[in-house]
Formats: structure tokens, sequence, C-alpha cells
């Protein structure tokens, strides 16, 4: 496998340096991608003669996709992104999720607590009655389960139910739907469409998660154009305003079992949607042709603006690069892994053979201290001092870490999310700059000096550290992680230069992150350790408080770094009870995120990028964090009026 990626690589740097010739010469790039062999063959045209140019013909759009969808079926249970990407252009929304914030498409609006349209009440519940108990699970009421009164968002205020009815509380939420939007043969789209795809979801022959269905105590419409949706008592979920279910045509599919519309054609390969586009031809094993939808609530505008989308299956990214570069494909899915081929396709972008689209994606890459590691894990107290935490990040070239590692298409946050996130605490977070002038000053101020001038500090002075102790440190990594290791050697260098040394130890996935109290890093037996979380939109302030030690009886704990401030625990806490798009949600996550800033248990590297690939000429093509598909906006995407003897 090694030979062959090496074999890829020099066809692909070949091919480029054939592109760049002067002289006309014909390309072959030749892809092996099990079980077969692909061959791409494409002349570069010499510089033609001026003439009359052609008519244009009718706009198509090529996507490169990794792999086939499985089914078009949007209750089918698929989880394969090529199925997301397809699904993007039958089906516009219900709700976008764009840059950490929530968009209504088919909906009038976003529903929300301070517009009225969603409500909390409190509601009398009794023996028997189905709520959901203080650990999130749906039971049915009895002696001595635990509940959550009204107001109650915190584990000290439980209380047991005794057997007399008592007090909760409850959501109820209003989706009002646009009256313009119609299915592809022209039928309106109706909260009756709704509520039947409510009722194929909560039937078991339904694939898929049944977490909103089993805590949903009504879904009905209200009229023609709006649903309520009622939750169980004790359900109080964040994000209220999604528990919308995605329309389903009744009038085409009522009549039919769930168990009979997973294997039915008008779902799974011809499904009727309300998008842009609409299915045309499905050729298995090969591609998927999507055609204009002429019914599409938006049309109007002139949208869409192709006339075709072509789906291919690829194997992977060697074949779908070659695609691109020989013009076969337009777009190339971020799926694919491009990590292995990013020198490569930085040379391509430089000569305007390709364009690198990338955002910021859902992971952070980060160091976390061993502040408090397990009272058996011999070591001298490097962290405690927040002044020693603050020298190392300022000796650590974190930006010389993002153009390294992530080709300079990230960002160093100061945060554990990235700065475009609506929660993001900017201006207020403590900055630390790249400063190992300022680093050295601090660790002698503790009392790290080089007193022997070996290139590493020892301890003078330093409270509770023998004398003549030299600030020696591990670095943990995981041994699969590629960027983990590039890093790693980036930090060791960085802090060498501060007069710390650093020893690197990588250990296998399945080791690094296991339980303790056998796992390094859960077990609490590291100094540094280098690793990446993902994060949704609600941020993870939740990994540095203090009831999240793993420690015994409690090995699954979150965070391994052993940091204990009781002002962060009660900000974070606040946040994490109140409710998103309250003054009270934003104030206290950011002042979470300030408290982290200036105490440092952790050293926030960069967020990782999510990069797709389009060929020149594709026109308002652009990566979100957080859509789920790069064709977001498939509906505006466009190619230059180029003559088709050229494209």
């Amino acid at each position: 496998m090694l030979y062959q990626r090496r074999w890829v690589f020099v066809a692909f740097a070949a091919a480029l340096l054939l592109f760049a010739a002067c002289a006309p010469q014909i390309i072959t790039v030749t892809v092996t991608a099990p079980p077969e062999t692909v061959v791409v063959t494409a002349t570069p045209s010499p510089t033609p003669l001026p003439t009359p140019l052609p008519p244009p013909g009718p706009k198509v759009l090529t996507v490169c996709l990794v792999g086939e969808p499985d089914t078009l079926y949007l209750y089918g249970g698929s989880r394969m992104a090529a199925t997301r990407h397809v699904m993007e252009a039958l089906y516009d929304g219900p709700i976008d999720h764009l840059n950490y914030a929530y968009r209504p498409v088919i909906l009038q609006k976003v529903p929300s607590i301070a517009d009225g349209d969603a409500v909390t009440r409190t509601v009398r519940v009794r023996e028997g009655d189905r709520v959901v108990d203080a650990e999130g699970a749906v039971v049915e009421l009895t002696e001595g389960v635990r509940i959550r009164p009204p107001g109650c968002h915190a584990d000290e205020c439980t209380v047991e139910f005794e057997g007399e009815p008592l007090w909760m509380e409850r959501i109820e939420v209003t989706f009002a739907l646009r009256e313009d939007v119609t299915w592809a043969d022209g039928e309106p789209l109706t909260a009756a469409d709704s509520v039947f795809a409510f009722q194929v979801a909560s039937d078991p022959a339904t694939p898929g998660s049944r977490y909103l269905v089993e805590r949903t105590a009504r879904y009905r419409s209200l009229g023609k154009w709006r649903v309520k949706w009622v939750g169980l008592p004790g359900f109080i979920p964040s994000t209220y305003f999604l528990n919308f279910f995605t329309p389903l045509p009744r009038h085409q599919l009522e009549g039919r079992s769930p168990a009979e519309l997973l294997q039915a054609d008008e779902t799974r390969r011809y499904p009727l949607g309300w998008g842009p586009f609409v299915v045309e031809e499905w050729i298995r094993g090969d591609h998927i042709t999507l055609s204009r939808n002429p019914h599409y609530f938006r049309a109007a505008e002139g949208l869409p603006y192709l006339d075709q989308v072509v789906f291919k299956f690829t194997s992977g990214a060697p074949e779908m690069i070659a695609r691109l570069l020989s013009g076969e494909c337009d777009i190339g899915a971020q799926d694919a892994d491009f990590e292995p081929f990013m020198p490569l396709l930085v040379q391509a972008e430089q000569q305007g053979l390709l364009k690198m689209i990338s955002a910021t994606g859902n992971g952070w890459e980060h160091i976390d201290f061993g502040i408090d590691p397990v009272p058996d894990y011999r070591r001298a107290d490097f962290f405690g001092d927040v002044r020693v935490r603050q020298a190392i990040v300022q000796c650590i070239d974190r930006q010389a870490i993002v153009d390294e590692v992530a080709y300079g298409r990230s960002v160093v946050p100061d945060s554990y999310l990235p700065p475009e996130h609506p929660l993001y605490a900017g201006n207020d977070l403590v900055h630390w700059d790249y400063d190992p002038m300022a680093g050295r000053a601090l660790l002698e101020e503790v009392g790290w000096l080089d007193e022997d001038e070996d290139g590493v500090r020892e301890a003078h002075r330093v409270q509770g550290i023998r004398i003549g102790t030299p600030f020696e440190i591990t670095l943990l990594t995981s041994s699969e992680s590629t960027v983990s290791q590039q890093v790693a050697r980036i930090v060791k260098a960085n802090l060498a230069d501060c007069g710390i040394r650093v020893n690197l130890e990588a250990r296998p996935s399945w080791e690094f992150f296991a339980d303790g109290p056998e796992g390094p890093l859960f077990g609490r037996r590291f100094d540094l350790a280098e690793m990446a979380w993902r994060f949704e939109d609600i941020p993870p302030c939740e990994h540095y408080m203090s009831s999240e030690i793993p420690d015994k009886g409690h090995w699954h704990g979150s965070n391994p770094t052993g940091y204990s401030n009781p002002d962060y625990d009660a900000v974070c806490r606040a946040a994490l009870q109140a409710l998103p798009g309250t003054r009270e949600y934003e104030k206290y996550h950011k002042q979470a995120q300030v408290i982290l800033s200036e105490e440092l248990p952790t050293i926030p590297l960069f967020i990782w990028p999510r990069i797709a690939l389009a060929r020149p000429g594709v026109l308002n093509f652009a990566l979100d964090p957080t859509a789920q598909s790069e064709l977001w906006n498939i509906e505006v995407l466009d190619l230059q009026d180029v003559p088709p003897a050229n494209r």
C-alpha cells in the first residue's frame, strides 16, 4: 500500500510538470484504486486562434464523491457522506446550519423563547406518566425516580418522586412553514407532510435514532402551515428549535407501510423533494444525474443557475484528484483524505490548475498540561504555578505549527472555539504571542535557571521542588496521528530554546485514550499530552470542570489535566444550564473562556481545516464551518461562461 501511494504521488507530480510545460503535451494520470485501475488522459489545448464563440450549451456541474449513496430516502438511515451531498440538491433545508447559527429555509423563522413561538410550561405529573428523569432517560414515573422540579437545572436540586403528584417543566415549540414551497410535482408542501414524517419516524421499521421521537409527547398540525411539537415533562433540550420533522410527500407515499417505504424506488432512487434539482438518472457504480426542478420555490429568482448536476463516484482522493486535473470533475468533495497529497495540491493551486477551498472545522488541536497527576505518578510539580504554563505557551510558535501542519489554512485561537464562533470571547480573552524572551523571563522569575549552562534549566528556589531538578518532561502523542507527530517535533524544538527538555512518547490510540487508571491520558499519568477534541455548537467548557477530573470511580471524566478552579466551575455550570439565545447563555460561556485563557490548563494550537477542491471557473463555491455539506448553497453554484469545446 505504501509503495502504491508513492507511485500515485509520482504520477501526479509528473502530470503537474507536463501541465506546466509550454508545448502541448498529452497527459496521462494512472491511479491504481482497487479493485480496478483508472487511466485518465487529457490533452491541454494549444492557444487557439481568435474564432467566433459558439452559443453556450447547458451548464453542467460535475461533482466527484467518495463512494456511492446507499439510498436517497430521508428516513432511510444512511450515514454516508455521498448521500448527504446529493440530498443537498434534492431538499433545501428545512433549516440550514451555517457559521454556527441556524437559518430557516422552508420555515418562516427559527422558533425562539424570546419571540414566544417556543415556551416552557409547568405541568402536573402523576404516577405512571412518561417523563424524562434527572439523568435524561425516558421513564414511567414511579416512587424513587429522581426528577427536576421547575427551575432546577443542576444535580443538587433534584428530588425523589414519593407517589404524590408534583410539578415539572416541559417545552412546546410552534413551527410555521412558508406557504410558497411545493414538492417537485407541484403539490403544496404543508404541515400535514411533517406530521406524516413524524408518524413514519416513530415506526419501529424506520431506521435511525429514536431519541427525539421517544421524548415527544405530541406532534400535530395547527392548520395548513403550522405544526406544534410538545416534549415530555423534564425534557428541556438546548436545541428545541430543531425539533421539526423533515417532511415526506404524504400525497405520494400515504397508504404504504414504513417497511415498504424503505424498499420503494420512489423513496430510495427517485425521491420527490422540494429542492433545486430532481433525479434524472442513476447509473449504479458510475454516476447520478440531476436536472433543474421547475417547481423550485426560488425559481422566480432565476435559481438554480445550473441546468444539471452530475455526481461521479470515485474510490478516494487519488482518483478524485486525477479526475479534477483531467477536467472530468469540477468539484472534489471534502470527504476524501487529501492530507497525504497536500504538497501536490498546493503546487497545483499555485499553477492555477485547481483551487483549494477551506474553512475551519469542528476539531480543536491542543496540548493539555498534566497539572495534577494521580499520586503514584511520581513527578515534580512542574505546572502547578500558572506562570510556568504562561511561559510555555509563549515559548511555542503556534503560527509556525499552523503554517507547517495545516498549510496556513487555519487559525491560532485563544480558547477552545474558533474566532468566527458567535460565542468566541474575542478581545476579552488573554492573547499570548510567540515571545520566547518573555517566556524565558517568566521561567527565571519562578526559579527555573540554567546555572550549569547545559541547555536545560534546573530548579532554584522553586516552591515544592528539590533544588537541581532538571526541567525535563515528556510529551505524549498518538502514534497513529501524523498531525500529532509533526506538532510534537516543533514543540520539542521550541521548548528546547527555552531551556526545557522534551522527550516524545507515542502510544497507539486505543492505549492513549483508554480509561483510567491504566490509560495514560485519562489515568492522569502524563506531563504534556497533544490531542484533538471535537466540538459542536455548544462550547465544551465542561472539559475543564473539577467534576470532570478522572479519578477512582469516575475514570471516564473528560478533564485529564486535573485543573480545578471554583470560579471556572461556577460560570461553566451556569452556561450549561442556560438555554441558547438567552443573555445568560452568552455571558457565562464567554466568561469561562476568559478564565481559561489566563490560567491555561491547555494550550490551544489550531482548529482543523476542512478542504474541498474545485476547478477554476466554478463560481460561488464556499465551505462553511458547520454546514453538513459544501454543497449547502448548490442553488447558486455556477460556471463561468466557457465555450463547450473548451470545457
